[in-house]
């Protein structure tokens, strides 16, 4: 990810480019889809950073949230979890992409198809309900998982 593109993001929301927000959004970057809590972010920075304490990585998220560079997510799991926000001239379709998540190994399955257009339409028709944006998280079960419960059962 461009280095320089962050900074004139944080420069253009009015903000100091400072390491720990530069670290942040890079760590966000190369890690794409991951989902990272702010612990797991704390971990990566640690290993470029280790003088680097979790209360200004929690400070760092807080302000890049606040300033919609990053999304926050959750997962019903009890844990906060981010991802960087679109970045200008990223195509958006004025939604975020959504999530199953394996009940067994917590594994996160992003996927990008917009299923809801027509209850969206729908709303809009009926109830005169605009919606500007949702988040679909579906619970189930992993492929691996699904097998491993099958063999368990065949086995049992």
């Amino acid at each position: 990810m461009n280095e320089d593109l962050f900074k004139q993001m944080l420069k253009e929301k009015g903000l100091k480019v400072t390491r720990q927000r530069l670290l942040v959004l890079e760590l966000m970057a190369a890690h794409p889809g991951e989902h990272l809590t702010a612990e797991d972010i704390y971990a990566l920075a640690k290993e470029q950073y280790p003088d680097i304490g979790l209360a200004t990585i929690y400070r760092t998220v807080q302000v890049l949230l606040d300033l919609k560079l990053l999304d926050r997510i959750s997962f019903d799991d009890g844990f906060a979890r981010f991802e960087l926000a679109k970045l200008p001239g990223e195509e958006s379709k004025g939604h975020h992409h959504h999530h199953a998540i394996c009940l067994d190994c917590g594994r996160v399955f992003p996927f990008e198809e917009d299923l809801l257009d027509t209850l969206e339409q729908s709303l809009m028709e009926r109830l005169g309900f605009a919606v500007t944006d949702h988040e679909v998280k579906l619970f189930g079960y992993c492929r691996s998982c699904r097998e491993n419960r099958e063999d368990g059962h065949r086995n049992g």
